[in-house]
C-alpha cells in the first residue's frame, strides 16, 4: 500500500495508528449523541438566534429546547408542550397542567409572535389538558366553512371530548372553553399547516381509550403522549379503556414510524409525555422493557401463579431502580392475560 502524501510504504504502525483514530473518532460520535439526548431534559431553553447561533433561555422554571426543524419543547409546566412554529400560526401539542399558564405563553411568545392556530391534546389526563382554556383563547380566530372559533382550534380522539364534558366523580366536568372543538374517531386525522404534513394518529385501548401520537413529518419529530413515559412504567387507565397489552402494540406502532440516523443514533425524534427529548433506541429499550414485562408475566400466568404469586416473583426487578413501583403495570398485565378469551363462533356449514 502507497502513501499519497509521499509515495513512501505506509509502515504497519502507521495503519494501525489510523485505524484507532478513526474508531475512537466515530466512538466519541456516537456517544456525544448520547449523552445530548440524555441530557435533553436537564437543558435549559435553546433556540437559534439571529446570527444562527444556538442561544438557551430560562422562563420562570421552564425549559424551551428546539428539538428539530420547526418543532421546539417546552418543559416545567406538567406534561411536555411541543410548538411548531411557521408563518401559518403555531400548533401546540398538549398544554401542561394549567398551574403555569402565564409562563407557558410566555415561552410560546418567545419562540414566535405568530398566532396559535391548533392545539392538539394526545389523551385527556389534566396536565396534558390543565392548559387548553388559556392556551385556546390566546390564539386567533379563525373560520372554517361551516364554524367560526375564538381561538386557537383543539383537536383530540372523540373519547376525549366524552371525558371532558362529562362530570364524573373524583373529576369536575371542565369549561367548555377548555373541550375540544374538533374531533376524530378514525384510525388517524391528517392536517397541512406551515408546510408540514402532521399525523394525529390513534393509539386504541392503551394508557386510556383516547391516546393520539403526534407526528410531524418533514420535521421527523414524534409526539408519543403517555403511552411513553420516562419518568415511570406504563401507566394503564383501566377506568378510561386502557389496556397493558394496548400500551405495547402502541410502542410498536411508534417504533414503525420511527427510523434511526447514523450509528443508530439520530433521526427521528420523539417526545415522550413526561423526561428527556429521545430517538428510535430509547423507545426500544421502553419497548423491550413491557414487553420482557410481559412475557413473564404470560409466562407465570400459564403456569397457574396467582396474581399475588406474580408479584412475588418480582418480574421486573432489574428496571425497578429506574422506573419505580411495578405492582400497577403488574396487575394491569395480570388482568390482560388471565381474562378469559371469548369462545370461537362456530359456523353453520350446512
Amino acid at each position: 500500500m502507497r502513501a499519497c502524501n509521499n509515495g513512501g510504504a505506509m509502515s504497519t504502525s502507521t495503519m494501525t495508528r489510523g485505524f484507532v483514530i478513526g474508531v475512537t473518532a466515530a466512538w466519541l460520535g456516537v456517544y456525544g449523541a448520547k449523552t445530548l439526548a440524555a441530557k435533553a431534559q436537564q437543558a435549559p431553553t435553546s433556540k437559534p438566534d439571529s446570527s444562527g447561533q444556538t442561544t438557551r433561555v430560562n422562563n420562570d422554571d421552564l425549559e424551551t429546547l428546539h428539538v428539530q426543524k420547526d418543532v421546539y419543547l417546552i418543559a416545567g409546566a406538567g406534561a411536555n408542550i411541543t410548538v411548531q412554529v411557521g408563518p401559518e400560526g403555531l400548533v401546540v401539542v398538549d398544554t401542561g397542567d394549567g398551574l403555569k399558564n402565564e409562563q407557558v405563553l410566555a415561552a410560546i411568545r418567545r419562540l414566535s409572535p405568530v398566532p396559535i392556530r391548533f392545539i392538539i391534546n394526545t389523551s385527556d389526563d389534566s396536565d396534558h389538558t390543565g392548559g387548553n382554556q388559556a392556551v385556546a383563547q390566546a390564539g386567533s380566530a379563525f373560520r372554517t366553512r361551516s364554524s367560526f372559533y375564538d381561538g386557537a382550534e383543539v383537536v383530540a380522539h372523540e373519547n376525549v371530548l366524552k371525558r371532558m364534558s362529562t362530570q364524573t366523580p373524583g373529576r369536575p366536568m371542565l369549561p367548555e372553553a377548555a373541550w375540544p372543538t374538533s374531533t376524530y374517531f378514525v384510525p388517524e386525522k391528517d392536517l397541512h399547516h406551515n408546510g408540514e404534513a402532521i399525523l394525529v394518529l390513534y393509539q386504541p385501548a392503551a394508557h386510556t381509550n383516547g391516546d393520539s401520537a403526534v407526528y410531524f413529518r418533514s420535521s421527523e419529530v414524534l409526539v408519543a403522549g403517555d403511552v411513553f413515559d420516562l419518568s415511570r412504567y406504563p401507566v394503564v387507565d383501566k377506568g378510561r379503556g386502557g389496556t397493558a397489552t394496548g400500551v405495547i402494540n402502541a410502542l410498536n406502532r411508534l417504533l414503525d414510524i420511527a427510523v434511526a440516523g447514523n450509528y443508530e443514533e439520530g433521526g427521528t425524534m420523539i417526545i415522550p409525555g413526561h423526561g428527556h427529548i429521545c430517538d428510535e433506541a430509547d423507545l426500544v429499550e421502553y419497548r423491550d422493557m413491557a414487553t420482557i414485562i410481559r412475557d413473564r408475566v404470560q409466562d407465570m400466568v400459564k403456569n397457574g401463579r396467582t396474581l399475588e404469586q406474580v408479584k412475588e416473583a418480582k418480574p421486573s426487578l432489574e428496571y425497578d431502580a429506574i422506573y419505580g413501583s411495578p405492582d400497577a403495570l403488574v396487575e394491569a398485565l395480570y388482568r390482560d392475560l388471565a381474562a378469559p378469551r371469548p369462545a370461537a363462533v362456530k359456523r353453520n356449514t350446512k
